[in-house]
């Protein structure tokens, strides 16, 4: 804040106190959020899966710098509820991996949903897999895994390049179900061709929130919406203050104000 300006002095506050208060009243009730529909048809991708007995893929991409990262750990949550969800029918899925360093993250999640639904005997270390940590290589494997599996659903979230493509077309073409999301603004269109369901932008980022309800997350995604609202109507002040300020120095203005004297 030390090079701040006026408004960044002013605005940086106020948006953290109506983050703040929004997790405040979050935790005392419950708080609106838009439906998105693509987290809806996770059930539905699910329930045919356990319908036709074929196994599901649950894809975290490869991430933008690698490692452990928020996006990708924004795409282990929402696998996470796909597992607890798949656990409770018997419904088998396989999470190929990228990053090494991501495996024994993902092993924990996976292993921890299944606990949580009662049901840790169904854990099996070999649907966790680590492929590749080459870009095209890995989507290679994946595309050959949805093939050889003949999955029924594929769950793409995460950061993706080039191969993102590779991996949605084949999921098509064994026909299965498949939800896509991730903050990759040039890989959208293409998950948009592919797939039956796309999140995209903000919705990427509140997906936790909108499947866990957590107090937390559920007033931040308020808060920052808040936060959005004032930033568009202190734009659209502004737009009107300067208009008028220009319109009045103009000579038109100029005379206008004279004619009232």
């Amino acid at each position: 804040m030390e090079h701040a300006t006026i408004g960044v002095r002013i605005f940086v506050p106020l948006f953290s106190l109506c983050i703040i208060a929004m997790i405040l009243v979050a935790r005392k009730r419950d708080l609106f959020i838009r439906r998105i529909q693509g987290l809806s048809a996770i059930d539905e991708a699910i329930g045919r899966a356990t319908e036709m007995g074929r196994p599901m893929i649950c894809c975290t991409g490869l991430g933008i710098d690698g490692g452990v990262e928020i996006v990708t750990l924004q795409a282990l949550s929402i696998v996470s509820y796909i597992i607890r969800t798949s656990a409770r029918f018997a419904t088998r899925a396989i999470l190929p991996v990228y990053d090494p360093q991501m495996l024994p993250v993902t092993e924990e999640t996976v292993r921890e949903a299944y606990a949580i639904e009662g049901r840790p005997d169904s854990y099996n270390s070999e649907d966790v897999r680590f492929l590749t940590n080459r870009q095209f290589a890995f989507a290679a494997s994946v595309a050959g895994l949805i093939t050889r599996e003949k999955a029924a659903a594929t769950f793409l979230f995460g950061y993706y390049y080039a191969e993102a493509l590779i991996m949605a077309e084949n999921g098509q073409q064994v026909g299965a179900i498949q939800i896509a999301g991730t903050p990759a603004t040039t890989q959208i269109p293409f998950f948009i061709a592919a797939c039956d369901y796309v999140i995209i932008g903000d919705e990427y980022y509140a997906a936790s929130a909108y499947l866990s309800r957590e107090p937390t997350q559920i007033g931040s995604i308020v808060g920052q919406d808040i936060a959005k609202w004032l930033i568009l109507m202190t734009i659209i002040l502004g737009s009107v203050l300067v208009s008028i300020g220009a319109y009045l120095s103009s000579p038109i203005g100029v005379n206008f104000t004279q004619f009232f004297k």
